[in-house]
């Protein structure tokens, strides 16, 4: 299928190949924010007048649609945030932070995101609690078989991503969630390469946190969720305090707040953020996620396969069934690889992908990596191939 009316980046002139940092808005979501902010731009949750209640309706309906997307119980589990970074900072600092003691240990792996990694090192340093590293295994996946040999009394929370940013392999989340239920352990799932690309049923995983970004799913920056089961949020501590989320104050003995999940975004909500993010699941869910992953493993294999046969390059993640794929090229540094690649305004990553520790598991620091969507074709995939295939002109042109 042809997408480029939908989306206005794709006319330009350019093949985009780093969805796993952004992706393009459709125009549908474009529109849903121009329209709130040119017809009836108002505060949410503060007004008694016409189009202050019609953001009331579009805001708390675009989490009604979050909740639906993921199959989440009610609407009290679902808290906007201003990313996947901020929720996970709010599940650290505003729940564990509270019942985590000196030496609980937390499981996570070498090549997890920054915001998986730097959250917990923090409430190591300040609590005394043991972060450990889930060893992958020789295909670099995670396996249930290492899981079981880290685990120990003392281990109180497994923060895993359900597909990672660099190596792009997929956890087996459910599995995990009924083996940490069973060992009361905590489960947290960082979804942000998960959620946009297939299917979510936070009641099937069982998982008791997960997070995303809407950027990465066809929509706007700066928002983002925190799903959270409602015991478990009824137990968060904001970390934010002021508006909007209080339900009166006297002095410091007597401060109310507001019921789920209001009490958890405290200020003036990102409500065309929530607005977008709430068009973006209409488009996705038009086409279909079970459709957009299939595409992603269908253009995966393809490239797998035409890079495979190129003798200078050293693909990393083969196996990962999406569509992530980090390679290098030998003897060229992947930046220069990037810059090359952008002249012929072609749009790759380069370098560590916010996952500094990974190069424990994959033995090198920075890599080249293709991150696609639904919306990328086969006739990219050989335009790309094409210019990697011919190793001294990416050299010559580096000179």
């Amino acid at each position: 299928m042809n997408y480029k009316k939908d989306f206005p980046m794709l006319n330009k002139d350019i093949i985009y190949f780093d969805n796993g940092a952004t992706t393009f808005k459709p125009k549908c979501v474009i529109e849903s924010i121009t329209d709130y902010y040119s017809n009836y731009t108002a505060n949410a949750h503060r007004g008694d007048y016409k189009i202050s209640l019609m953001v009331d309706m579009a805001y708390e309906g675009a989490r009604e649609k979050v909740r639906n997307f993921i199959n989440a119980r009610s609407n009290e589990e679902v808290v906007f945030t201003s990313g996947a970074t901020a929720s996970l900072n709010m599940i650290t600092q505003g729940f564990f932070k509270h019942i985590l003691e000196e030496n609980d240990e937390v499981i996570i792996t070498h090549d997890e995101h920054a915001s998986v990694v730097l959250p917990w090192f923090i409430l190591e340093k300040d609590l005394g609690i043991k972060v450990k590293f889930l060893p992958l295994d020789e295909n670099l996946h995670v396996n249930m078989d290492n899981l079981k040999k880290i685990v120990t009394p003392k281990t109180k929370v497994i923060c895993l991503s359900e597909v990672t940013n660099v190596i792009g392999d997929e956890r087996p989340i459910k599995e995990i969630c009924t083996f940490a239920k069973k060992n009361n352990i905590f489960t947290v799932v960082d979804g942000s390469q998960s959620v946009p690309h297939k299917k979510t049923d936070v009641k099937s995983s069982d998982v008791d946190f997960l997070v995303f970004s809407g950027h990465k799913m066809c929509g706007p920056t700066g928002i983002g969720v925190l799903y959270g089961k409602k015991e478990l949020l009824e137990e968060m501590e904001p970390l934010i305090y002021g508006g909007g989320m209080n339900e009166s104050f006297d002095d410091s003995d007597h401060i109310y707040l507001k019921d789920l999940p209001t009490r958890l975004e405290a200020g003036t909500p990102n409500i065309a953020g929530a607005i977008g993010l709430g068009a973006a699941i209409d488009y996705l869910e038009k086409i279909g996620m079970d459709n957009i992953n299939v595409q992603e493993i269908k253009l995966k294999k393809y490239l797998v396969e035409k890079l495979s046969k190129i003798k200078h390059i050293d693909i990393i993640n083969p196996e990962a069934e999406n569509g992530i794929c980090a390679f290098n090229v030998d003897g060229i540094f992947p930046q220069d690889v990037a810059i090359y690649l952008d002249k012929y305004n072609i749009c790759v990553r380069a370098g560590n992908h916010c996952a500094k520790l990974a190069k424990n598991e994959i033995g090198t620091k920075n890599t080249v990596r293709i991150s696609m969507y639904f919306y990328n074709t086969i006739e990219e995939i050989d335009k790309l191939v094409e210019l990697l295939s011919d190793k001294e002109k990416i050299m010559k042109e580096m000179i």
